[in-house]
């Protein structure tokens, strides 16, 4: 793990965090729940106090810790109200930020909201005052969030406004690849179409379908493709980033694209459609081809599969993963979330 902030500042006393989401990990790995445990950890180590509570039933029964992380499922009947109550701060993101701000609302807390993409209820549902802190996930999103708010009176914007990065560790992900292409997540979406015909036109190579946490899932039963199952995302590198040579990252939609950062990490160069996210995330080490150009897909997977192009574009990845080091983007998380409590 890269460095963390490790110890509360000034002494001062640890604070009761208490996130509420849908869903968290291993039963449920998406980016927006990796994201979070990334910005949750440095704060437990930090001495805070961190819970999850989930809104969604789910496959665990029981509290259980994850990465330091105290998680507290639906079906544990649990008096949710009376965490809210003892509560310092509230955190929530996606489809529980209504609800949690009506009770940061009702029982006088602060509210910080952790922003995923640019639908327009992700900004909406910040934009009535209780809003402490909004966190965007990148420099686009805050502009598009700027845009919106714009119209909105100052006194129901956030407060206050940060972007952190979703964080990646990258000595937690970093391996030797492998040989494989792979899709993380084979929805339509996310390029499963483009997976199983890149799979059809390439019967020489393998292929990775990674089953996603979301959406229907295209996997193609041909020779060429293994099919892997959800995965755990601490187990990502042995299960995944191990055994992959190219990432295939053909989304619609990406605002920020976590598994291509993860792939960096070992130097597997990513090849991606052109969101704003994605270039973002990317930078100089994406390899950007319009999800509608197949063509093109197969051309390029053809030469970075040289010994040469291949090192050329690693170096690049491997580069563009220092780059990302999120040590100074959750220092200051971690100082905005201590600065909410007076």
């Amino acid at each position: 793990m890269a460095a963390v902030p490790a110890s509360a500042p000034g002494g001062a006393a640890p604070l009761r965090i208490v996130a509420r989401v849908h869903l968290m990990p291993p039963q449920h790995n998406a980016g927006a729940e990796h994201m979070l445990v990334s910005m949750l950890r440095p704060l437990a180590e930090r001495g805070h106090d961190v819970q999850v509570w989930l809104s969604r039933y789910g496959k665990a029964s029981e509290p259980y810790d994850y990465r330091g992380i105290h998680v507290v499922p639906l079906e544990a009947r649990l008096d949710f109200s009376t965490a809210v109550r003892r509560a310092d701060v509230l955190l929530s993101h996606l489809e529980c930020v209504p609800s949690t701000a009506a009770l940061a609302r009702g029982y006088g807390k602060p509210l910080g909201v952790i922003c995923h993409n640019t639908h327009r209820p992700t900004f909406r549902d910040m934009g009535a005052g209780e809003t402490a802190l909004a966190v965007y996930n990148s420099t686009w999103m805050a502009r598009e969030a700027e845009l919106f708010f714009a119209e909105y009176p100052k006194a129901l914007r956030p407060a206050v406004s940060l972007i952190v990065r979703p964080p990646v560790f990258a000595a937690e992900y970093a391996t030797k690849p492998g040989k494989a292409i792979t899709l993380i997540n084979c929805n339509p979406e996310k390029g499963g179409r483009v997976l199983e015909t890149l799979a059809r036109r390439m019967p020489e190579q393998q292929f990775l379908a990674v089953r996603g946490a979301y959406g229907e899932q295209i996997l193609p039963d041909l020779p060429n493709v293994e099919i892997v199952e959800h995965v755990d995302g601490q187990q990502m590198r042995e299960q995944v980033y191990a055994r992959t040579r190219v990432l295939l990252m053909p989304s619609s939609y990406e605002s920020w694209g976590r598994a291509g950062v993860e792939a960096l990490a070992s130097g597997i160069p990513v090849v991606a459609h052109p969101t704003p996210g994605l270039c973002e995330s990317l930078g100089e080490a994406g390899v950007f081809v319009d999800r509608t150009d197949i063509d093109g897909y197969e051309a390029v997977l053809r030469k970075l599969l040289t010994p040469a192009e291949y090192r050329l574009a690693a170096k690049r990845a491997r580069a563009r993963s220092a780059e990302l080091d999120p040590t100074v983007d959750l220092a200051a998380w971690c100082e905005a979330v201590e600065a909410l409590v007076p």
